[in-house]
């Protein structure tokens, strides 16, 4: 029996449409139609994938407008959002790989040691077979399409399972991929819940994509560790932003604001904690208080997604509450019928705190002081997760210093969130935050089979290291050993000249030893 689910308007409470949900068995069918779509697929030259590649870079440029407003109408963010952060950050990726893919995933040489001398060596990049994605709700296109293109352009077949609570963007990428022609079956989209999640992962595919919850990245990595499934995972945050006395506090306190709001605040790298040294925390509050509260709700900032992540926010907010926290501004829904929560900032906040500790994904931006540099990086260590962080000073040096010592996959200085978009740099977390990384070179080989070829013109009759083992041999390779690596490279000319006799034995032709015995002839004949 096929369910139905129902995508929603976040921002108004109405239901958009209706999208059929696929069954298990027709999971296990799309696993075999993809199975012998990489048959071809698998073959085609990076150069033919990266025409393709480019095919749907310009329709997402041509069809952007209302690309956009589909995704907004789906998750309740403002169009302007939805074009800046899902449709111009998926076209700026493919475009960085249409110009590198090629020497990305092309042979690399790499060098030989002295010991095989003669021998080359060199790295294949082999594509894998089918590709499981499995995407979140707050940014269901750019979170689902990089990984989608950088998997097909590495040669693999994709199955996405795009989120169920913005299934509609499911939807247009599955009208997108056939509006380009792409060839059939190269890209499924499998429609559903976690149960359709659960027999993609039962289905056995080549690899695992996975961006979402911590929760359900470690459910995932379990099911896929009993059949040795590789996994990446990209989880949560609860990154930190940390502000000096020596700040541009108009340019820190802007990037607050839009770093904790942006998408409602729904982003893995928004700014969820704030770090303010203390003889300056006094003016940056009025300065992100008097933004904040002249944000336009519908212009500047969108509604939140997933009715179930208003309950997380609103449980962070009471236990800081319970715990002695102050609201300063918002701490409230917006608009009955819609998932609108006000921008807020808290005051008076510590890490007993869950706001301080476990990721909120939503508008609430906690602000406390801090009084050294040792003391704010052991603040924003501390806590289980690793995805980004940003650290604010007109001191560069200290900055980098600082940004050298937190525990995370990202940092920026003087900014926020922007390593997520440029796509030279790998992306990842560290700790609950994930494994793996993507973008970048390391966004395509991850894709792939990396192989290790060394490759010999087989002129030398036998090799040093080969048998059989003699006292002269041990002797000479003693002797290599020594001029190689020893402290005191020293050795005697009787050594020296050992060493050069089996290197030249090397090369000497040897006729075949005659069996000494009718029984030993019997051996070699076997």
């Amino acid at each position: 029996m096929n369910h139905v689910l129902t995508q929603i308007n976040p921002a108004t409470g109405e239901p958009i449409q209706e999208i059929r949900e696929t069954t298990s068995e027709e999971t296990t069918a799309a696993m075999h139609r993809a199975r012998a779509a990489f048959l071809h697929w698998g073959q085609t030259s990076v150069a033919e994938r990266v025409q393709w590649m480019r095919r749907l870079r310009e329709h997402l440029v041509d069809h952007a407008a209302s690309i956009s407003h589909t995704i907004a109408v789906c998750t309740g963010k403002v169009d302007h959002e939805a074009l800046m952060t899902e449709v111009f950050t998926v076209a700026d990726a493919i475009h960085h790989y249409e110009q590198s893919a090629e020497k990305t995933l092309g042979t690399k040489p790499v060098t030989t040691p002295l010991l095989f001398w003669g021998s080359q060596s060199y790295l294949e990049y082999k594509p894998m077979g089918v590709i499981a994605v499995i995407s979140p709700w707050n940014f269901p296109f750019q979170l689902a399409m990089i990984p989608v293109v950088s998997a097909l352009l590495a040669g693999n077949c994709v199955l996405l399972k795009p989120s169920e609570v913005t299934a509609g963007v499911g939807v247009l990428m599955e009208e997108i991929f056939g509006a380009i022609g792409l060839p059939e079956n190269v890209v499924q989209v499998l429609h559903g819940g976690r149960e359709v999640g659960s027999a993609l992962v039962q289905a056995r595919p080549d690899k695992i994509f996975f961006t979402g919850s911590v929760a359900t990245g470690k459910k995932i990595m379990s099911v896929a560790a009993e059949h040795l499934i590789p996994v990446d995972l990209e989880l949560g945050g609860k990154d930190p932003m940390i502000v000096f006395a020596d700040s541009d506090l108009e340019r820190a306190s802007d990037a607050a604001v839009w770093g904790a709001f942006t998408n409602a605040g729904q982003v893995c790298m928004s700014v969820e904690r704030v770090y303010v040294e203390q003889s300056v925390y006094g003016e940056f509050l009025r300065k992100v208080l008097t933004k904040t509260l002249a944000l336009r709700m519908g212009v500047d900032y969108g509604s939140m997604t997933f009715p179930a992540q208003v309950d997380i926010v609103e449980s962070h907010l009471r236990d800081a509450l319970e715990k002695g926290a102050q609201i300063e501004c918002g701490g409230e829904r917006l608009q009955e019928g819609t998932l609108y929560f006000a921008p807020t900032i808290l005051t008076g906040v510590d890490h007993s705190m869950l706001v301080m500790q476990e990721e909120t994904f939503g508008p609430l931006m906690p602000i406390m002081s801090f009084q050294s540099e040792a003391e704010v990086i052991h603040l924003a260590n501390d806590t289980p997760y690793g995805l980004n962080a940003s650290v604010w000073s007109t001191d560069l040096s200290k900055a980098k210093r600082v940004a050298s010592h937190l525990i995370s996959g990202n940092v920026c200085i003087n900014d926020v969130i922007t390593t997520v978009a440029n796509p030279h740099l790998p992306f990842g977390g560290v700790k609950h935050s994930g494994m793996g990384r993507y973008h970048a070179e390391i966004g395509l080989q991850t894709f792939c089979h990396q192989t290790s070829v060394m490759a010999s013109q087989g002129g030398r009759k036998r090799e040093i290291n080969w048998y059989p083992y003699t006292p002269t041999k041990a002797e000479a390779i003693s002797t290599l050993t020594r001029l190689l690596y020893g402290k005191s490279r020293r050795v005697g000319w009787s050594a020296l000249r050992t060493l050069i006799g089996e290197l030249f034995a090397m090369y000497r032709k040897t006729k075949p030893t005659p069996p000494s015995s009718a029984n030993d002839r019997k051996n070699v004949n076997m």
